[in-house]
């Protein structure tokens, strides 16, 4: 393929924000609606009497989803890089919307499995394709808040499951049998409107650059910006100091991967291993267990747990919302600290007064919120660093790969935390298991001050070289 020479990159971090970027965030960001919608409709085990299900089957479910998300992640974040990003954040849902809604017909345990298993490989695609479209196509100027609030709206979704199933699995208003499989229905309802959206979503203009579609990208990058200019915004002028040399490539060999993450950038690999896991195993531990924990410490009944559910989601949202901007300010290195840490050190003190039992419902969920109002900000600002410190060429295999390291390490927490609660007869062996989540988050925080990368306000371009840059620099670390 030829050489070209472009300012594509630097053309669209300048632009000011407009209806484009605003339909990017609808069109893409609420994909983790649908994700936060599904795991509470899991969470909340409304389908556990209808299928007669233990707590270690109730929790093998959130395992398998987990599970399918990871091999999701693997297959189509590979291909994210191979043959675009719009191909597979459409593909990616059409094979939620398939396993999700078939997953509602369950009449065995197994079945539930299998279609949980297919869910999760859909929304596990989405999560390479979406950031890195997301990362790609916003200025970076606004690039940190805007992908901290689209991982946020997560929770947007778990509020929308928590109230659903305080009606679907209140048996005064639906059949016991009924309820559950109605909240299975939700999520392919929404992604049947959101494919639409997409539709009208381009191909990434970088990713074309770097695979031979120079005159596609321009043509892209011109609509964009006659799109800004007739609502009546200005575009400033880009230096020509900007532009960037390229000498695309089709595929680039695993050897060459391998080089990326274990030669020239080892300290940033060990980076995003470290945030990834750590979020995910604690996340995982806390969320899909929250109902369980209410009803076997609290007495709180099926239907009223999701009661509980709604105000812990309402914090985890409004901590990437509102802390967003200070990402950008302040700094990513500086933010992540920070919210692991004094998540971690919440989550410690819960602990010691669940452990002498000072706390009700109540109580229990206020710390809850307070710490993953923290904790779901540090959370997304994981995922918006593995995207944004490596090279384009392999961003969306970084983000699977260290998505699905990280899901591995989550996967086993609903398991390990569903036998330390087992019948709730003792408190011991779950306050321990809290203490270990809080080490857990206090060590991320710690990798991150040290190793976290200052990426705010600066181009994709300027914190990781393309790999098909001609005479690209190397890096320090």
């Amino acid at each position: 393929m030829k050489t070209v020479t472009s300012l594509i990159p630097a053309r669209l971090d300048r632009l000011p924000w407009s209806r484009f970027h605003t339909m990017i965030i609808v069109g893409l960001g609420t994909a983790w609606i649908l994700d936060g919608l599904e795991v509470q409709i899991v969470a909340a085990n409304g389908f556990a009497e209808t299928l007669d299900m233990s707590t270690e089957q109730i929790t093998r479910a959130a395992t398998v989803y987990l599970v399918g998300q990871v091999v999701g992640s693997l297959v189509f974040g590979a291909l994210t890089d191979r043959i675009g990003r719009k191909k597979l954040f459409i593909l990616t849902l059409a094979v939620y919307l398939v396993g999700s809604g078939i997953a509602g017909l369950s009449n065995s345990v197994w079945f539930l499995y299998i279609w949980r298993f297919v869910a999760g490989a859909g929304i596990g695609g989405e999560y390479s394709a979406i950031n890195a479209t997301i990362d790609e196509l916003i200025p970076s100027k606004y690039r940190g808040r805007v992908d901290l609030i689209v991982n946020g709206t997560y929770w947007g979704g778990v509020m929308i499951g928590a109230i659903a199933t305080i009606f679907l699995l209140d048996p005064a208003i639906f059949p016991i049998d009924w309820g559950w499989r109605i909240g299975f229905f939700i999520g392919p309802v929404l992604g049947l409107i959101l494919i639409m959206i997409r539709r009208h979503i381009p191909e990434s203009p970088r990713w074309m650059l770097t695979h031979g579609q120079g005159d596609r990208a321009e043509s892209v990058v011109e609509g964009i910006e006659k799109d800004v200019q007739d609502k009546g915004h200005e575009i400033p002028a880009v230096d020509d100091s900007k532009a960037l040399t390229i000498k695309p490539e089709e595929k680039l060999p695993f050897r060459q991967l391998a080089h990326v993450f274990l030669k020239l950038y080892p300290q940033r690999t060990v980076l995003g291993i470290t945030l990834m896991v750590t979020q995910s195993f604690l996340y995982n531990a806390i969320f899909f267990t929250y109902a369980i924990v209410l009803e076997t410490f609290y007495g709180v009944s099926h239907s009223s747990a999701g009661k509980y559910m709604i105000p812990f989601a309402l914090g985890s949202l409004l901590g990437p919302i509102l802390l967003g901007r200070l990402f950008d300010t302040i700094g990513r290195r500086k933010m992540i600290f920070a919210t692991y840490g004094i998540s971690a050190v919440i989550l410690a003190v819960s602990a010691v007064l669940f452990s002498i039992n000072v706390l009700g419902p109540v109580t229990h969920t206020i710390f809850w919120c307070v710490a993953f109002f923290f904790a779901s900000a540090g959370a997304s600002a994981a995922y918006l660093t593995v995207s944004e410190i490596f090279p384009i060429e392999v961003r969306g295999q970084a983000i699977s790969y260290f998505f699905s390291i990280a899901q591995i390490a989550g996967a086993l927490a609903p398991a390990i935390y569903g036998v330390l609660i087992g019948t709730g007869e003792a408190r011991g062996p779950l306050v321990w298991g809290y203490l270990m989540g809080s080490a857990i988050m206090m060590a991320g925080g710690l990798v991150a001050w040290f190793l976290g990368i200052d990426a705010e306000n600066k181009g994709l371009e300027d914190v990781a070289d393309p790999l098909t840059k001609e005479t690209p620099t190397v890096p320090e670390r």
